[in-house]
């Protein structure tokens, strides 16, 4: 080997250029960050050949002077932290100072800014060089302009690996929606060869708000959305998830902010993911657009160099909060919300959540017919009396007529339950019924199973776990780093009807287990839950598998297909719908009940044309 040399400032930049400069998508996001840091409130994108040719943004913020024109080209130079105390709580969106001059190491950059209104601006150009710099005065309003032209230009093997213009546009487009989605107080302006892709409006209001969503995510998700607002100890989460209805093939409708700045982090997909385990389709992802705020001083930003991912001081509080408050979220969704859309969709305050529910809507004032449902008791038998309290559901049709109910007038209108009355059963399979809105069609067997199921795990947390001791100790083979685990996450264990003892240094053995898991793969079960612990500090693996017993006795003890039902039995399961969390999805996650609403039906008969 040769010997050991200083690298020329040049190639150093285009090595650092290969951290930060990946695609014509990386300048957008480091030019829009400097641009928010800023304090810019409008920002104006143009692109030309998906970035490959021009990508030019402009903004109105604090601007930069003269003389720190040159250092805003010099590596590491920044004016957002100044010690290394500053580090420990970074409130900016970059904070490296090595952006620009690595841009400029692989492009022809041209930097014009001004610090004031009331004076003249001044540009600097580069190409590609770190002495090949040229500084004139140039008329500019207070703010910004960077103008990168011809993205490596001078390093073309680099070149070969972008993609078509259209990629290129659709990837730098994805960097300008996330920011846009991040800042909605900012207005955005995105134009692509000249035309214009987004004109985006700072939001003041928090209609303002959904507004700009459903210009970035479509409105079929905030048709299916929910505004969520949360607050724990330090920890504040807002923003919208859509309804497990609205899933996703792909996970590709997932916006998370911390602080403003959006991360992939796999602390809080997981947390999500959980949040949804008990309503979501399987092999389908949740949408949505959450933003969480907490104290900067809690967590590191500076873990990646792209500063896609962060680190939370302590990151099982993070993951617990963020999963209580979706499955509460989720939970609570009744079928008054759903008919009321995006805009009635909002939660309850912290304080109102515990009442949330069947009362919350006034549907107890009804006038109605109903079936009064079993109420759970602890005890063994209070699954026997859930599954039992449709016994007469499951019994053929007699023969005889349906009761009918007495008419509604139209006085009465706003007392009609969200899910309306019952009028006829459709092939033994679907309730038709008739709300304020038009038409309700309801799976009955998804929608009692469903309601079977909340009951029968309402009863076992009331009854507490029933464990059962093994006659034959099992003995399972861990990692010493596992089996430490084991011991430090004991007492997590025992809650949930496990003794998990230590045997030796990598070898732990399994004394007691729940009832419901005997005859399983136990052995596997607490492995698993032990990666969890170590990767997330929790895990909800075995409550996940004592659910899914749960759910399939649950499918078993439902009402079935072909059995033919009274009107008030109908109204009596429609009543029950109205009451159980998550009511709008069966156990395998697919919807319980649909609306069609007389709008919808006059449009199919041209009615009106």
């Amino acid at each position: 080997m040769s010997r050991i040399k200083l690298l020329s400032t040049q190639l150093a930049n285009q090595i650092a250029a290969g951290e930060v400069v990946e695609r014509p998508a990386s300048v957008v996001k480091e030019l829009l960050e400097n641009s928010l840091d800023a304090g810019a409130r409008k920002l104006e994108i143009d692109l030309e050949g998906g970035g490959t040719r021009l990508i030019r943004v402009r903004d109105n913020g604090s601007g930069m002077a003269a003389d720190d024109l040159p250092l805003a080209l010099s590596r590491h130079a920044t004016s957002k932290i100044s010690a290394i105390d500053d580090l420990e709580a970074v409130a900016t969106l970059g904070f490296r100072g090595e952006a620009l001059a690595s841009i400029a190491s692989v492009s022809r950059l041209s930097l014009t800014s001004n610090a004031s209104a009331g004076a003249a601006g001044t540009c600097i150009s580069v190409s590609g060089q770190p002495e090949d710099i040229d500084i004139r005065p140039a008329a500019h309003p207070q703010g910004t302009t960077v103008e990168v032209r011809d993205l490596f230009f001078n390093t073309p093997a680099r070149r070969k690996f972008l993609r078509t213009e259209k990629t290129e546009f659709d990837h730098a487009h994805e960097v300008v929606k996330r920011q846009a989605l991040g800042r909605p107080g900012v207005g955005f302006e995105l134009r692509h060869n000249g035309k214009v892709i987004h004109a985006l409006r700072a939001a003041g209001k928090l209609d303002d708000e959904r507004r700009r969503v459903a210009q970035i995510c479509g409105p079929a998700f905030m048709e299916h959305a929910l505004h969520v607002e949360q607050e724990a100890v330090g920890l504040m989460l807002s923003g919208w998830v859509a309804l497990p209805t609205f899933s996703r093939s792909q996970a590709d409708l997932q916006y998370f902010f911390v602080n403003g700045r959006v991360v992939k982090d796999k602390l809080v997909t997981h947390a999500i993911r959980q949040a949804y385990r008990d309503v979501l389709y399987h092999g389908r992802h949740p949408a949505y657009v959450l933003y969480l705020q907490l104290d900067p001083a809690v967590v590191d930003v500076n873990v990646h160099p792209t500063k896609h991912e962060v680190r939370f001081r302590d990151g099982r509080s993070v993951h617990d909060f963020l999963f209580r408050s979706l499955h509460r979220a989720l939970a609570e969704v009744s079928p008054d919300q759903q008919l009321q859309g995006s805009q009635a969709a909002e939660l309850l305050s912290p304080a109102a959540a515990g009442q949330a529910g069947f009362q919350q809507h006034g549907i107890e004032q009804h006038t109605i017919q109903r079936q009064q449902s079993m109420p759970l008791r602890p005890g063994s038998a209070a699954v026997g009396e859930a599954m039992a309290a449709y016994g007469q559901l499951a019994r053929p049709h007699s023969g005889a007529a349906p009761q009918t109910l007495p008419g509604q007038d139209a006085d009465q209108q706003e007392e009609i339950p969200p899910l309306g009355y019952a009028v006829a059963q459709l092939k033994g399979i679907y309730i038709l019924a008739e709300n304020a809105n038009g038409m309700v069609i309801v799976d009955m067997h998804a929608a009692h199973e469903r309601i079977v199921y909340e009951r029968m795990k309402q009863a076992r947390a009331a009854e507490g776990i029933v464990a059962q001791p093994l006659l034959v100790p099992e003995t399972v083979a861990v990692s010493g780093r596992e089996a430490d685990c084991a011991e430090q996450h004991r007492g997590v264990f025992e809650s949930l009807g496990f003794t998990v003892e230590r045997l030796a240094e990598e070898s732990l053995v399994i004394r007691q287990l729940p009832a419901p898991l005997a005859g399983g793969d136990v052995a596997q079960l607490v492995r698993d839950v032990l990666s969890d612990l170590l990767t997330f500090g929790s895990s909800d693996r075995i409550e996940a598998h004592m659910d899914e017993i749960l759910g399939t006795m649950a499918c078993h003890g439902a009402v079935r297909a072909n059995r033919r039902l009274t009107i008030p039995e109908m109204n009596a399961l429609l009543r029950d719908m109205e009451r159980t969390e998550r009511s709008g999805q069966c156990n395998h996650g697919r919807p319980t009940w649909t609306e069609q609403s007389i709008a919808d039906i006059d449009k199919l008969f041209l009615r009106g044309r």
